[in-house]
């Protein structure tokens, strides 16, 4: 349902999150191992995210990235989202079809329509704070099987 760039970004931003809780940085080399993404698609994610004031960036010896506080309960997976995939998760067909309206819908759209009415309530109403706070330490299962 997501690109690739959306879900190792979900996962990158979560970890920041989990960390940002304790006021940590985390490095690119950290952020890439945890989420088992190559360091060099995770850099150019990373700087979508911070471009977008999703996540903070600082360079040195003592870099890396964060999420303000303040700004672990404002921002929303569906902004995540937004800055990675765009809106196509809210507005494609189904079966991936090109022509695929309320005109001519595919086989599947009406009940589509219903799984991405709900993925986008669900996105938009879930802030990286809450999901930070319910992060074990071990992050581990943010990695993919």
């Amino acid at each position: 349902m997501f690109s690739k760039s959306c879900e190792y970004g979900l996962r990158a931003v979560l970890f920041i999150a989990q960390s940002s809780l304790s006021n940590t940085k985390v490095s690119l080399v950290e952020i890439a191992q945890e989420i088992d993404s190559p360091s060099a698609f995770t850099a150019k994610i990373l700087q979508q995210l911070s471009k977008a004031n999703i996540i903070a960036s600082t360079k040195g010896p003592t870099g890396g990235f964060l999420i303000a506080k303040e700004n672990l309960k404002k921002q929303t997976l569906a902004g995540v989202v937004a800055v990675l995939d765009g809106d196509k998760v809210y507005t494609g067909c189904g079966l991936g079809l090109k022509q695929c309206d309320d005109q001519f819908p595919c086989p599947v759209h009406d009940q589509f329509v219903k799984v991405r009415t709900e993925l986008k309530t669900m996105l938009e109403n879930t802030n990286l704070y809450d999901l930070a706070i319910g992060i074990d330490n071990g992050i581990t299962w943010l990695k993919r099987a």
